[in-house]
C-alpha cells in the first residue's frame, strides 16, 4: 500500500493548480460573484502562525464558495512601504526595494506551499510605481476638492526613527517601533480632511449588519460625536472671549474655575506682567516637550497653575479663576474647559487638590446633596438647584432651557462636536509614496500634473547617513522646475503614511494591470464590494476607518457605485503558545515552514481551523497537531485499503435494499453534508465542520470493518457515494489529500471543480430513536421506540420498561414531560 507522503503529493498538486490556472477570476455575468479577501501582509520576511490562520480561513471560504457555484475572486498582494523596511535596509546595508523584493519572494513561496488558492495574476505590491502613482493621483483628487491641505501642527516625534508618529503609535510615551521616548514637535504637515465625512462614517455603521459589534463600537467611539453647547466666557481683565464646549450645559451655574491648554493663544496675554509669568512660561515649555498621550493619561498627575486672570460666567456674571492645566489639549475641542467639580469626577479631584470651590447645581431626587460636603462628584441627572431662574427644572429640561437662553443672549449655541481629527498623512521618511506637490517662490504650492505621475523615489539615497528626511537631503530628487511657470522649484520631501496604500488596494485588485486609471468602472462595479474581509482586530479603527473614508470619497467622485468597502468582516483571534502570544523573545514560536516540512500543509491547515472558532484566540498544541496528522494518515489508509470498491462495476448487478446499517450510514452522510454546509456558510464554525467530517469517516470505517465481505460488495454504490462525499467535504480544508484521493478513486476532473454536495432531507429521517427515561428528574433507563411515536406511546413504553418499573411501584404518576425523540420524565409521588 502506498504511504501518505505530503512532501510528494502537495507540491505536485500546487504545480497542477497553478499550471491550469485553477484560481483565475474573470467576469461572468451568468454567475453570482463573491469577493474573499484577507488583509494583505507587510513583507517582513517570514510568515508566522497568525498569517497562516487568517489565510487558511480565507482559503476555506474561497474553495467552498467556488464549489457552491460562485464566481470567486481571491487575490493577494503586499503592503510593502513603511519604516520597518527602511530600518532593515540600513541594518543590512541594502536598499529597501531589494530587501522588500527578497521578502516578498520568500513569503510568496510560503503561501504557495500552504496550498492557498490565490489568483496570482492579480498580485500587487504597493511599492511598485505602477501602484503608488495612483496614490499620488488620489492625493491630487483630494487636493482639488479641498480635502488635502498643509498646516503647522504639533506632532509626536521619534528622534530615533526620525519621523512623526500617530497618537496610536505612542505607547506609554514611547515609540511603538523602537521603544524610545517620543517628543512633541511642531511641523508643517499634510492632512486629509476626514472630518468632512464624520457624520457619514458614523451614521453608515448601521448599514454594516455583518460586522462585529465591538468593531463598530470602536469606530463609533473613535469618531466620538457629541451633542452639546458652545458657551462664551469673557476674560475680566482683557475683555477677550473664551469659548468652551460642553455636553452638560445644565451644570453651567456650577462652574468654579476654568482651565486652558498650555498652548492656548490667550495664555501669553493673560500672564503678561503677572508675578507668575516666568513660572507659567516654563511650565508651558515643559508641556510642549511632553506628548499628548502622557498628558492625558489617567496615571498622570493633573497639574494646574493660576494665571492671575478671571473668567466671567455668562449666566450669573460670577468671576472664576483661570488656570493652565497639563491635561487640557489644544488639539481637542477649543483648548479651554470649564471646571464643574460637583458633577465631574476629574474636576472634583482637581478642585479638591487645589482647594477650589465645589457647588452642587444638580440635586438627586432621593438625597439632598447640598446638605453636606460631597465625597465624590454626582454625574447623574436630577433637579436643578442653585441655578437662578432654572431651579426646579429637570437637568434634561435645563440643558435646552439654558442653551436657548445663551443663544438669545448671544453667549452660546447648540453644537455638535467630534473626537475625530483630520488624518495626518505626512511622514519624514524615504520608503513611501512621494507627495506630488512642488513649491515655487512665485507660484506657491503647485500640484504635479497628472501626466507627470508617478513622482518616482530616487534610488541613490544614503539612508544610513540621513539626519532628517532622506529625500530632503537628496538634491537630485527635490530640485525641479515649477509646472506652472517653469522657474526653479523644490519638491515636497515628505512621503505618505502607508495607510494610504491600504485604503484602496482592494479596489486595485479588480483591475490590477490597468494603466490609464486606478481601475476601470466596469471591473470595479462587477467585483465590489468585498463580500468577506478577514483580518486582525488591531485594524478595527485606523485601516478600516480610512478604507471607508476612501470609498465614500470615491463614490462622491463617481469612481465607484458602493459607499461601504466591506460587506462582512471577520476579525480572527490571536495564536498563543504556552499561554503567551508567539514571539521570538519568548522562545515559543512555531513557524508554518516547520509544520509544512514535518507534517504537510494539510495538517497545519486542519489544526489551525479545528483548534478554535476563527474569532476566538487559539492556543497552540503540538499534541493536537499530531492528532490532525493521525486523522489524515488514517483517512489515507482507509481509502487505499478499499480501492477495490472503485474497480469496474458489474453493470447488471443491482444494489439490494438498505438494511439498518446502510440506512444509518446514509443518514450520517446526509447529516454531515447539512452540518458542514451550515458551519461554513452561515456560522464560520470550521472546527465543528471538521469534527463532523471526522465523524463521517469514523462511521464509514466502522461500517467497512463490521460488514462481511459479501455484504460490503453488495453496497458498492453507497460506499462509493460516501467516500466521494468525504472528499468533497474535506476539500476546502485539506485540498491536497482530497485532490490526490479523488484521482486515486478514479473520479473525473478535479475535486475542487465539483459542485458542493446537497443533503437529502428525507435521508435524515430515522425509523427508530433512543429516548432517555427519567423518574422524578433522574435517569432510570433508555428505550428504543419508533421515531413517530406519540406522547402517550412514549409514556407507556417508558412506564413498562424493566429498569423503570421498579421506581414507579406503589407510586402515583402525577405528571409526565416529553421531548419528542429525546426524553420522557415521569413525576411520581
Amino acid at each position: 500500500m502506498k504511504e501518505y507522503s505530503p512532501k510528494e503529493l502537495e507540491p505536485k498538486w500546487q504545480e497542477f493548480w497553478e499550471k491550469n490556472s485553477f484560481h483565475r477570476a474573470e467576469q461572468d455575468p451568468q454567475r453570482e460573484k463573491y469577493y474573499v479577501l484577507e488583509m494583505f501582509p507587510y513583507p517582513s520576511g517570514r510568515l508566522h502562525m497568525g498569517h497562516m490562520r487568517v489565510y487558511s480561513i480565507g482559503d476555506v471560504l474561497a474553495r467552498f464558495l467556488r464549489m457552491r457555484g460562485y464566481n470567486v475572486i481571491h487575490p493577494m498582494g503586499w503592503d510593502a512601504f513603511g519604516l520597518p523596511a527602511e530600518n532593515a535596509a540600513i541594518e543590512h546595508g541594502i536598499s529597501p526595494a531589494e530587501w522588500t523584493a527578497s521578502n516578498i519572494g520568500i513569503m510568496k513561496e510560503q503561501q504557495k506551499a500552504l496550498g492557498l488558492s490565490y489568483d496570482w495574476e492579480r498580485e500587487l505590491a504597493t511599492c511598485d510605481p505602477d501602484y503608488y502613482r495612483w496614490n499620488q493621483w488620489f492625493f491630487l483628487l483630494f487636493y482639488r476638492n479641498a480635502l488635502a491641505y498643509k498646516k503647522k501642527s504639533p506632532v509626536n516625534w521619534c528622534e530615533s526613527c526620525a519621523t512623526v508618529l500617530a497618537n496610536e503609535q505612542v505607547i506609554d510615551g514611547e515609540c511603538w517601533r523602537c521603544g524610545k521616548t517620543v517628543q512633541p514637535r511642531e511641523l508643517e504637515q499634510w492632512f486629509l480632511k476626514i472630518t468632512a465625512y464624520a457624520d457619514r462614517l458614523l451614521d453608515d455603521l448601521e448599514k454594516l449588519e455583518k460586522w462585529p459589534e465591538r468593531v463598530k463600537t470602536m469606530q463609533e467611539n473613535w469618531i466620538g460625536r457629541s451633542y452639546g453647547s458652545s458657551i462664551v466666557f469673557t476674560v475680566e481683565e482683557t475683555g477677550d472671549d473664551m469659548e468652551v464646549f460642553t455636553t452638560r450645559p445644565d451644570t453651567l451655574f456650577g462652574v468654579t474655575y476654568m482651565v486652558l491648554a498650555p498652548e492656548h493663544p490667550l495664555v501669553e496675554k493673560l500672564i503678561a506682567g503677572k508675578p507668575q509669568e516666568k513660572e507659567i512660561r516654563d511650565f508651558v515649555q515643559e508641556m510642549r516637550r511632553e506628548n499628548e498621550i502622557t498628558r492625558t493619561s489617567a496615571e498622570t498627575e493633573k497639574i494646574g497653575l493660576f494665571t492671575g486672570a478671571h473668567a466671567v460666567n455668562p449666566v450669573n456674571d460670577e468671576k472664576v479663576p483661570i488656570l493652565i492645566g497639563n491635561y487640557v489639549l489644544m488639539t481637542y475641542g477649543t483648548g479651554a474647559v470649564m471646571g464643574v467639580p460637583a458633577h465631574d469626577q476629574r474636576d472634583f479631584l482637581f478642585a479638591t487638590g487645589y482647594n477650589l470651590p465645589i457647588r452642587v447645581v444638580v440635586n438627586r431626587e432621593d438625597v439632598d446633596l447640598t446638605a453636606s460636603p460631597l465625597e465624590e462628584a454626582y454625574e447623574g441627572h436630577g433637579v436643578m438647584v442653585n441655578s437662578g431662574q432654572f431651579n426646579g427644572l429637570s437637568s434634561e429640561e435645563a440643558k435646552k432651557a439654558i442653551t436657548d437662553w445663551l443663544e438669545e443672549s448671544g453667549k452660546g449655541a447648540y453644537q455638535v462636536s467630534y473626537r475625530l481629527r483630520d488624518w495626518l498623512i505626512s511622514r519624514q521618511r524615504y520608503w513611501g509614496t512621494p507627495i506630488p506637490i512642488v513649491y515655487c517662490e512665485r507660484c506657491g504650492a503647485v500640484p504635479v500634473p497628472e501626466e507627470e505621475l508617478p513622482v518616482l523615489l530616487p534610488e541613490n539615497v544614503d539612508l544610513a547617513q540621513a539626519k532628517q528626511s532622506p529625500l530632503a537631503e537628496n538634491p537630485s530628487f527635490y530640485q525641479t522646475t515649477c509646472p506652472a511657470c517653469g522657474g526653479e522649484a523644490q519638491r515636497e520631501t515628505d512621503t505618505m503614511y502607508t495607510f494610504i496604500c491600504s485604503s484602496w488596494y482592494y479596489m486595485r485588485y479588480t483591475d490590477p494591470h490597468q494603466e490609464h486609471m486606478p481601475f476601470s468602472s466596469e471591473e470595479a462595479d462587477y467585483w465590489l464590494p468585498v463580500d468577506q474581509y478577514i483580518g486582525g482586530i488591531e485594524h478595527a479603527v485606523l485601516h478600516l476607518l480610512y478604507s471607508r473614508f476612501f470609498t465614500k470619497f470615491m463614490y462622491d467622485q463617481g469612481l465607484v457605485k458602493i459607499q461601504e468597502p466591506f460587506k462582512r468582516l471577520l476579525a480572527q483571534g490571536m495564536v498563543y503558545k504556552d499561554g503567551a502570544k508567539m514571539s521570538k523573545s519568548k522562545g515559543n514560536v512555531v513557524t508554518p515552514d516547520e509544520i509544512v516540512q514535518r507534517y504537510g500543509a494539510d495538517t497545519g491547515r486542519m489544526f489551525i481551523l479545528f483548534a478554535s472558532p476563527p474569532e476566538k484566540d487559539l492556543d497552540w498544541s503540538d499534541r493536537a497537531v499530531e492528532g490532525c496528522h493521525r486523522f489524515l494518515r488514517r483517512l489515507w489508509r482507509l481509502f487505499q485499503q478499499n480501492m477495490d470498491l472503485f474497480e469496474e462495476p458489474d453493470e447488471n448487478k443491482e444494489q439490494p435494499a438498505f438494511g439498518k446499517e446502510e440506512n444509518e450510514l446514509c443518514r450520517v452522510m446526509h447529516l454531515t453534508i447539512k452540518r458542514v454546509t451550515a458551519d461554513i456558510e452561515e456560522r464560520y464554525n470550521f472546527n465543528t465542520a471538521i469534527s463532523a467530517v471526522m465523524e463521517l469517516v469514523n462511521a464509514l470505517s466502522a461500517y467497512l470493518n463490521k460488514a462481511e465481505k459479501e455484504r460490503r460488495a453488495g453496497y458498492v454504490p453507497l460506499l462509493q457515494q460516501v467516500m466521494e462525499k468525504v472528499l468533497l467535504l474535506l476539500a476546502p480544508f485539506a485540498p491536497h489529500i482530497a485532490e490526490e484521493l479523488w484521482h486515486c478513486c478514479g473520479f473525473e476532473g478535479s475535486v475542487h471543480l465539483q459542485a458542493w454536495p446537497v443533503h437529502d432531507p428525507q435521508a435524515l429521517q430515522v425509523e427508530e430513536v433512543e429516548v432517555v427515561v427519567q423518574v422524578n428528574g433522574k435517569v432510570r433507563g433508555r428505550i428504543t421506540v419508533p421515531s413517530d411515536s406519540s406522547e402517550n406511546e412514549l409514556v407507556e413504553a417508558a412506564r413498562i420498561h424493566d429498569r423503570v418499573r421498579p421506581y414507579l411501584e406503589g407510586k402515583k404518576i402525577v405528571k409526565t414531560i416529553t421531548v419528542p425523540q429525546k426524553l420522557v420524565n415521569i413525576v411520581a409521588r
